[in-house]
């Protein structure tokens, strides 16, 4: 389900759409099967996140509860993320996006928007 009106926020830069996984159904969905790939996806309650059945490389942030980036990685095809303490939802990207929007470790992102839960670590 696409989301058009939800953005995503990078230290207070608008830099993308978004879609928001807040259901289980598009928590286990993810990007899977998506042409064209969303901009952003960010996946509410989940600590952790896998490549099975994915083609494309993405790059993946681990948030804490306000939005603070606390790791950075690259997940390839049937790759996985380990186990992070602290992370409460995770932000997917097709790779390259992060370099283009300046995410880094320590970034605080935010979701706005109407028909989206608010998250602003501001």
């Amino acid at each position: 389900m696409h989301q058009p009106d939800v953005r995503l926020f990078v230290d207070g830069r608008d830099v993308a759409g978004l879609v928001v996984a807040d259901t289980w159904a598009r928590r286990a969905r993810g990007m899977l099967a998506r042409r064209p790939l969303p901009p952003a996806m960010w996946f509410v309650g989940e600590s952790g996140v896998h490549g099975v059945g994915m083609t494309r490389t993405l790059d993946v942030a681990l948030l804490d509860g306000s939005g603070r980036v606390l790791a950075t990685t690259v997940l390839r095809p049937f790759g996985m993320t380990r186990p992070r303490r602290g992370v409460v939802d995770v932000l997917e990207a097709p790779r390259g996006s992060f370099a283009a929007w300046g995410l880094t470790t320590g970034s605080t992102l935010a979701r706005r928007g109407s028909g989206a839960a608010q998250v602003d670590g501001s």
